[in-house]
């Protein structure tokens, strides 16, 4: 085309029309350029993500676990067994203290009073008895001293009925050899030893009769006696009782007593919380397919976030909870909802032990447990 010709001219658009084509087709190529690598880093970044969640699901198999995790403890309370007023407090909150160590003390007026007024019982009881076994050992002597007589009064009777037959049988073969009067005066004899026989014999059932009665007493003081000393074994268990000992070994917790207070049978003082110490974990029942006691597991107790706590699973509970809480479920009803339960965990801890770790019932834990 020359500079001559017009733009519009036949030339001019034939020439137009034919760089059309190639113009259209780079643009296609530079977005079919860009919609491959756009598919290409897609699947990159979609095989990756399946890569890396089967990693983690490699990974997670392998453990189990829960937030729902708590340090605790069975925590002493002690209180009161007796009434009366505090004389001495020894110790103050969270100080440790060992078994056996004198915690605080009652005013021991009123409970030894009481002690000494038992004991003067149990003694006036002891004399009674030692009294009636020896009424129990003169009677016996009165049955033995009546029962002689008894015996003689029975040989003199016998003599003077056996004299009474020989006088009569002469009378009836020799009446010239007996007088009447030798006969009455033999007879009247045989009467009075028979009648002495006979009072004898009855102060011996008297002498008997009083060594039942004795012994009767002797059982009745033997009851008093161990009344008595029932008493006085419960005045100084309450003697005893003004001086409060620590059960286990431990720190003071709770202390609500101080000196002066007047406390009342059952009033709780303190309490104390023992060095042993665990964790309770509540895992979801579907969790516990693959756990075992001694399986080692990961704590991080929430207090100290940077420490590594180590443990193992001692046991198991046979039972979830929701079957031991005050009203258990009654799956009876129509309304059931089937909700996972939670069954507790009794986890030992391992380590560390460094005392500088306050460790206490109640504290928030994560466990995990190696499973596989």
């Amino acid at each position: 085309m020359t500079d001559s010709e017009p733009p519009g001219s036949p030339a001019g658009v034939s020439a137009g029309r034919a760089e059309t084509p190639a113009a259209r087709a780079r643009p296609s190529v530079a977005e079919a350029s860009r919609r491959k690598r756009f598919f290409v880093v897609l699947f990159v970044v979609i095989a990756l993500i399946l890569v890396g969640a089967l990693l983690w699901w490699l990974h997670a198999r392998n453990y189990e676990g829960t937030d729902d995790a708590f340090v605790d403890a069975r925590i002493a309370h002690l209180s009161s067994q007796i009434s009366g007023r505090v004389s001495h407090v020894y110790v103050s909150d969270n100080m440790r203290v060992r078994v056996g160590q004198l915690l605080l003390e009652l005013d021991p007026a009123d409970t030894g009073a009481r002690y000494q007024q038992v004991q003067a019982q149990e003694a006036q009881a002891r004399a009674q008895l030692t009294q009636a076994q020896a009424q129990v050992l003169v009677g016996e002597a009165g049955v033995a001293q009546a029962s002689a007589s008894e015996a003689g009064a029975a040989a003199e009777a016998a003599n003077a009925a056996r004299d009474l037959a020989r006088y009569r049988g002469l009378q009836q073969t020799m009446p010239a050899a007996v007088a009447d009067q030798q006969l009455e005066q033999a007879q009247t004899t045989s009467v009075n030893l028979a009648a002495q026989r006979k009072a004898s014999a009855m102060q011996v059932e008297a002498a008997q009769k009083q060594v039942t009665a004795a012994q009767s007493q002797v059982t009745g003081a033997q009851a008093q006696l161990l009344s008595a000393q029932a008493q006085l074994a419960q005045a100084r268990l309450n003697l005893g009782y003004t001086r409060v000992d620590a059960p286990i070994d431990g720190t003071i917790a709770q202390q609500s007593v101080a000196v002066g207070n007047y406390v009342q049978p059952g009033q709780q003082l303190l309490a104390i919380v023992p060095l042993t110490i665990w964790v309770t974990a509540n895992f979801k029942e579907t969790q516990l397919t693959l756990m075992r006691p001694g399986q080692q597991v990961d704590l991080e107790i929430y207090a100290y976030p940077s420490v590594h706590f180590t443990g193992h699973i001692d046991s198991i509970q046979r039972g979830a909870g929701q079957a031991f809480s005050l009203l258990p479920a009654q799956n009876a009803t129509g309304n059931f909802v089937k909700v996972v339960q939670r069954v507790p965990v009794k986890i030992i801890i391992d380590g560390p032990s460094d005392q500088r770790y306050v460790l206490g019932p109640g504290m928030s834990v994560y466990a995990t447990v190696h499973v596989r």
